[in-house]
């Protein structure tokens, strides 16, 4: 329960959130660190693009670095792509609002960690793509191919949005910034330094950007457990909350966060990103070796669980402070995105400097995710659609203009689908219910590719609109039945007893006013009857359900359709589990185990070779 401490005078003042003070603290300095951020990108930008640009002759230099990118900036570049503004706004929100639950998602990334390193990665590495979705084309039809890059195309592009309008609302709040002002400046660093840098200039602002946004975390909460009274005042109050909990292992997957919805959902929603997502496979297709993109990968999860972990923790040191007086209840904030820059602002606004530092963290997350973005969807448009239509083949020159003509215009999309973007919601459940369910078929085929070589790619288009149709009619029946009433996330409890007369919500706090009110909605429960069952599957779900709907749907329509031959499939486009998970098993086994893959194909191909010789 929240805690029942009376507030006297003192607490009252001290708890007080007067948003217009709040907004005055930020200063020119403050301003001045910002701006420095952005000059920097900026810079970063102008030195690859002028002073490196001829090693970007062609599109291998322009959109993979030549493939001679180093490790530390790869992995800082996978950290920085996914795990940004989102997280750094959308986590220590979920974590006030709903407790320490979703940081067990944790523990699905030690199992999407070596899935990505030695199942998926090594099959894009070996066959030296630029587009993940070539392996499509030469797996299954060409139709798969294009269906695969659209569906990328829509995800990236809506992402994208959702990642600039969420840090946008931050500077609104601790700045009184024209939101729209916020988003326009995004999207011209983002669109100067992308366009002409190319990815070696995505590469390593991200790596600038991930320490200032690791630099802004730690200062924050150190001094906001400070302020409170240090870790074990948070985490005290944070047990009288209810805020606490690691070891919710109901099984039923209408509950929103359990162990199982995290780490199995998780699993899914994760292997989405850096299994089989272009952003990602592009980064490790940047560097030289499969074993240094192995490195880049482990060397991410240390990062994912580090920003996972503080940014869990300032959710607890957000609530410690406001327990008493809760922003969202009092109206002192509009939407649950919005606590972590007020928390900033009210906590270390009259330090110059640090508010700067907060929102260039912010920033520095929305400009990666948005610069890998573009670039990732330029690769995907110019080599999945223009160079496979194209009458004649392009000179390299041409190529790489045309790259940078497409990152200026995914760039201006991105901008555009902002105004769909801010009427998501919570951005954390928005961004990865999104890629759950358009990453989720994608995923699927991929792994039916990869792991069911009997698969065709009839199975494969038809295992993908199933998956579609499956879950956009979940997805859509849930907005229907939330808009019903139908459907209610309840949250844990706040108070607003320690909230001052001059905030937004007046409370009396007289002795003879009546006992002050908590905001309540744990004790409402969803009216289950009214809604299909269906409809209540927690979104992390969702990817898990696809990606299954998939490869089943897949299977069964190759079956009756007539199942590929194994034995006459390139060995190079199917992971080999015998000798991947089962190394130690005797030759035979492991061969069974390899399904027998590529055996009449290589047959094949050394009868050509030797016709070849002959001929010559």
């Amino acid at each position: 329960m929240a805690s029942s401490i009376p507030a006297t005078a003192a607490t009252v003042e001290r708890l007080g959130i007067n948003v217009d003070e709040l907004v005055r603290r930020f200063s020119a300095l403050d301003y001045a660190v910002f701006g420095l951020l952005l000059l920097l990108s900026l810079g970063i930008g102008v030195y690859f693009g002028v002073c490196k640009g001829h090693e970007m002759k062609d599109n291998t230099g322009y959109l993979l670095g030549g493939r001679q990118m180093g490790t530390v900036p790869a992995a800082m570049s996978l950290i920085a792509s996914f795990m940004s503004a989102i997280t750094l706004l959308g986590t220590p929100a979920e974590v006030y609002q709903y407790g320490t639950q979703y940081w067990v998602i944790a523990f699905s990334y030690l199992i999407v960690t070596p899935a990505a390193a030695y199942l998926y990665m090594p099959v894009f590495f070996d066959l030296q793509l630029i587009s993940v979705y070539e392996y499509l084309e030469r797996r299954f039809h060409r139709r798969v191919r294009v269906t695969g890059a659209c569906l990328f195309c829509i995800q990236m592009s809506i992402y994208m949005a959702i990642v600039v309008y969420a840090p946008s609302l931050a500077l609104a709040q601790v700045t009184g910034v024209n939101v729209y002002l916020s988003v326009c400046l995004i999207f011209f660093v983002c669109i100067f330094y992308t366009a002409l840098g190319g990815i070696k200039a995505v590469l390593w602002t991200d790596t600038i950007q991930m320490a200032i946004m690791f630099a802004s975390m730690l200062a924050i909460i150190i001094k906001g457990s400070y302020d409170v009274g240090g870790f074990d005042v948070v985490w005290e109050r944070a047990v009288e909350g209810n805020r606490i909990e690691f070891f919710n292992f109901n099984t039923s997957p209408g509950v929103r966060h359990t162990v199982w919805t995290l780490v199995v959902g998780g699993y899914f929603t994760w292997i989405t990103i850096y299994g089989v997502n272009q952003a990602q496979v592009q980064r490790y297709l940047c560097v030289p070796t499969k074993r240094r993109a192995a490195n880049a990968i482990w060397l991410n999860l240390v990062g994912l669980l580090f920003l996972l972990t503080v940014c869990s923790y300032a959710g607890l040191v957000i609530y410690a402070r406001y327990r008493l007086c809760d922003p969202l209840s009092s109206g002192s904030v509009s939407t649950a995105d919005q606590l972590f820059p007020l928390f900033v602002m009210d906590t270390l606004g009259e330090t110059p400097g640090v508010p700067g530092l907060f929102v260039a963290g912010i920033f520095s997350g929305a400009l990666s995710t948005v610069s890998s973005g573009i670039n990732s969807l330029a690769a995907i448009t110019m080599e999945d659609f223009i160079m496979p239509s194209v009458s004649r083949p392009l000179t390299a020159q041409m190529q790489t203009i045309i790259s940078r003509a497409l990152a200026v215009a995914f760039g201006v999309l991105g901008f555009l689908l902002v105004f769909i973007a801010e009427q998501l919601g919570d951005i954390l459940q928005a961004a990865l219910s999104i890629y759950g369910m358009v990453g989720g078929p994608v995923l699927g085929v991929f792994t039916l590719g990869l792991f069911f070589p009997w698969a065709n790619h009839i199975g494969a288009m038809s295992g993908i609109f199933s998956a579609l149709l499956v879950i956009f009619w979940i997805g859509i029946g849930v907005q229907v039945e939330k808009a019903k009433g139908h459907i209610h996330i309840p949250k844990l409890e706040t108070s607003v007893a320690g909230c001052p007369r001059y905030n937004v919500s007046y409370v009396d706090l007289s002795p003879s006013a009546a006992p002050p009110t908590l905001n309540s909605s744990l004790l409402d429960t969803p009216e289950r009857e009214d809604a299909l069952g269906i409809y209540y599957l927690s979104y992390m779900y969702y990817s898990a359900v696809t990606c299954s709907v998939v490869v089943v749907v897949g299977l069964l329509v190759s079956w009756v359709t007539g199942p590929r031959d194994p034995r006459r499939l390139d060995p190079r486009l199917v992971v080999p589990l015998g000798d991947t998970l089962f190394r130690w098993l005797p030759a035979r086994a492991r061969r069974f185990l390899n399904f027998h893959v590529g055996e009449e194909h290589q047959k094949e191909e050394k009868e050509m070779e030797v016709a070849h010789a002959s001929i010559e």
